[in-house]
């Protein structure tokens, strides 16, 4: 995804100049960050941030109101918050960017794995992924509207075709890595099929029956998760806590503790054979609106093949650190 986005925003790039705005969010892994940064900065455009709520680390609406306006060219966000899980209100931010005739860009990386991505719904004019994440290999994938990816100069060597989608083809095309994204996708699908028991339920229907079981089942997982972690002394969660708001989070949960280091948490953790990440996750702007560097955070990550025994032996082991 971010080869892809580097590409795809130098070619925006070319259409902005001196004045221009773009904006990006506090929110965002850097991959949806600097390639616009350096983007506009090399077309002479000013760069402008949606600010986040840091009580519970979703955007500031009212900040997107206010930094989207007659000047902005190009808007992007992220559908998921790789660090804090906040799903965000992409429609709502796409009729900002196109009521001011800006392009909107999703990096649907980290919610691939947990929801139905649908760019009709969510209003976007571009949309990156990296199948990896919907355990796929390790390949890109860009969707973008046609009129867009057939007029844009895209950064291309002479000898390639400039029909769609051989003009964004930076060289020889990865087939392996094609075939094995097409796997991942039949893999979720099927989840669906068997989840309402059709095996011939068509791949997008099928697809919608998979996450619709991956949803609920994760969302438990999380709430268990977050009500245990609460319940650990010195703990703070990170981002959204209120059960009520389930839906605007996906179950990726970060943590930090008032006495032990994330690298602390992380190792102990590692020693009882539990696999978590400390740092800042690439999302950088997120890390020091929060003051968190250069310690970061604890990530934990619970996705559909997690059980709640998994979930309570993590819990268990904190709390046998924090007791000491």
């Amino acid at each position: 995804m971010t080869t892809l986005t580097l590409g795809l925003s130098r070619a925006l790039g070319r259409t902005w100049g001196p004045g221009d705005e773009i904006v990006v969010t506090r929110l965002d892994h850097d991959a949806n960050v600097w390639p616009w940064a350096l983007a506009a900065k090399d077309a002479g455009a000013t760069l402008r941030y949606i600010e986040i709520d840091q009580e519970d680390c979703t955007l500031d609406m009212d900040s997107a109101r206010s930094v989207i306006g007659p000047k902005t060219k190009h808007v992007a966000v992220g559908a998921a918050s790789n660090a804090v899980g906040t799903i965000n209100p992409l429609r709502e931010v796409a009729d900002l960017a196109h009521a001011v005739g800006a392009t909107f860009f999703v990096d649907a990386v980290h919610y691939a794995p947990h929801g139905l991505i649908d760019v009709e719904a969510w209003g976007c004019d571009f949309l990156a992924c990296s199948a990896y994440k919907f355990f796929g290999p390790h390949v890109g994938v860009l969707w973008g509207r046609r009129e867009w990816m057939t007029t844009l100069d895209a950064y291309r060597v002479r000898p390639a075709g400039n029909d769609t989608p051989d003009r964004w083809m930076t060289g020889t095309q990865n087939h392996e890595g094609i075939a094995g994204a097409l796997e991942a996708v039949e893999y979720l699908a099927d989840l669906g099929r068997e989840a309402r028991a059709e095996p011939n339920l068509g791949r997008r229907d099928a697809l919608k029956a998979a996450f619709d079981v991956i949803e609920r089942h994760e969302s438990k997982l999380c709430q268990r998760m977050i009500s245990g972690l609460q319940a650990l002394d010195g703990v703070r969660v990170l981002g959204i806590t209120d059960p009520s708001k389930a839906g605007q989070r996906c179950p990726t949960i970060s943590i930090v503790h008032d006495a032990h280091t994330p690298m602390d948490i992380a190792r102990h953790l590692a020693a009882d054979g539990i696999f978590v990440w400390e740092g800042h996750f690439y999302a950088v702007e997120l890390s020091h609106t929060l003051g968190l560097e250069p310690n970061g955070m604890v990530r934990i990550g619970l996705l559909h093949y997690n059980t709640a025994g998994e979930v309570d032996r993590l819990i268990d082991s904190l709390q046998r650190l924090i007791k000491g």
